[in-house]
């Protein structure tokens, strides 16, 4: 019985990121074509104690290519304790946004729920000049022709949503590397599931979509008691309305890019943060997803007790988890190849070996435990 859960357990695995494989292939990378720009954007940036990573964020906001009377970039101030205003207000001083005034602005977030980042969303767009919205965190940095993208993909396919790349930009330690691979395959699986259409996944820090729409379906209501998920709710919402106008902009010119955390304690309440959403996300494809991937990572972990008590023969249980780690690794290299970050993967053994333990205890952990978040402590 043990052994023929097992690998039941390993061949809904397969199945699944097999499947996922296929879905990411027939999402086709979107070319720029140097079209006229027409779309005006308001650019919503959350932050709380970002000192230290927006200088970076308003350089690459600076360089972009697109006209700068286009668009606006609207800075929400999530009751910062550092010095994050000081140092905006500097560089705008000393580098002006554009000759026109207001395209750049700060202001204060309006706490109304129990999810910070909602609020300032929500307070932001309240006064955003523009239909179009495209939200980015603090620590991010944008490619020069972010916007002509989101641009041309507008005027292409007419969509009400777009959901867009994210990835991290440091690999100078193991930690790290290992966060860029995780954040890889979320990447991978997200835009397999668009290409398999059962978008389930998208990331608030390069997401785009119509004020009108979020407004007529409520925007946040009736998930702003969970910190978290600013951007899979909404995706939710928008599928609604119409799914055939959700849109994945696979191109590598949308590519956002932020920094890993720092040690695994941070990580691990990340993780917490992550969980949280994703647990109570309506989708049933998200919790299928999440069920076989808990279940895949457990019998990895389960291999050597298993061969122990001789429930399973060495060559069938050496045969699953070799072609688990094989297929494991072709979503990972397609995803990283995309991302132009195949160095990672020489570091796919040994994430290999800690990823199911770590994923099994965070899913375990969500169950019960707390997460912090910005300095503040807050419930599943």
């Amino acid at each position: 019985m043990i052994a023929f859960i097992f690998i039941i357990a390993t061949l809904l695995y397969l199945f699944l990121i097999g499947s996922l494989i296929h879905g990411f292939d027939r999402v086709e990378d979107f070319k720029l074509k140097d079209l006229k720009p027409k779309t005006k954007f308001s650019v919503i940036v959350p932050f709380r104690n970002e000192a230290e990573n927006l200088p970076q964020l308003l350089d690459s906001i600076l360089q972009l290519n697109y006209p700068k009377l286009m668009f606006e970039v609207i800075l929400v101030d999530d009751d910062s304790e550092d010095d994050s205003i000081e140092v905006i207000n500097n560089i705008i001083s000393k580098r002006p946004f554009d000759c026109a005034q207001g395209d750049i602005k700060i202001i204060k977030n309006n706490r109304t729920s129990n999810s910070p980042k909602k609020d300032a969303i929500t307070t932001a767009i309240k006064i955003a000049k523009y239909d179009w919205i495209i939200t980015t965190d603090a620590d991010c940095t944008l490619p020069k022709y972010w916007l002509d993208t989101f641009e041309e993909c507008i005027q292409t396919n007419q969509p009400n949503c777009i959901v867009a790349p994210v990835t991290y930009n440091d690999g100078s330690s193991f930690l790290k590397r290992f966060q860029i691979l995780d954040v890889l395959s979320l990447q991978g699986a997200t835009i397999g599931s668009f290409g398999l259409r059962l978008p389930f996944l998208s990331n608030g820090a390069n997401f785009a979509y119509r004020k009108s729409v979020f407004q007529s379906t409520n925007g946040f209501t009736g998930n702003d008691t969970l910190a978290s998920g600013d951007d899979i709710f909404l995706l939710e919402k928008f599928k609604k309305v119409d799914s055939k106008k959700v849109f994945y902009l696979k191109s590598d010119k949308a590519i956002v890019t932020t920094k890993p955390v720092s040690n695994l304690k941070l990580l691990i309440q990340q993780r917490l943060r992550w969980a949280s959403k994703t647990s109570h996300n309506p989708n049933w494809f998200s919790k299928l997803v999440g069920l076989v991937v808990f279940l895949g990572n457990l019998a990895c972990i389960a291999i050597l007790p298993i061969l122990f008590f001789g429930y399973v023969k060495p060559r069938i249980a050496v045969a699953l988890v070799v072609i688990k780690l094989s297929i494991d690794f072709l979503l990972l290299f397609k995803t990283s190849r995309f991302f132009k970050q195949e160095n990672v993967l020489f570091s796919y053994v040994w994430s290999c070996v800690f990823y199911p333990f770590f994923s099994v205890y965070i899913a375990i952990l969500s169950l019960f435990k707390l997460y912090q978040w910005k300095g503040r402590t807050f419930k599943k």
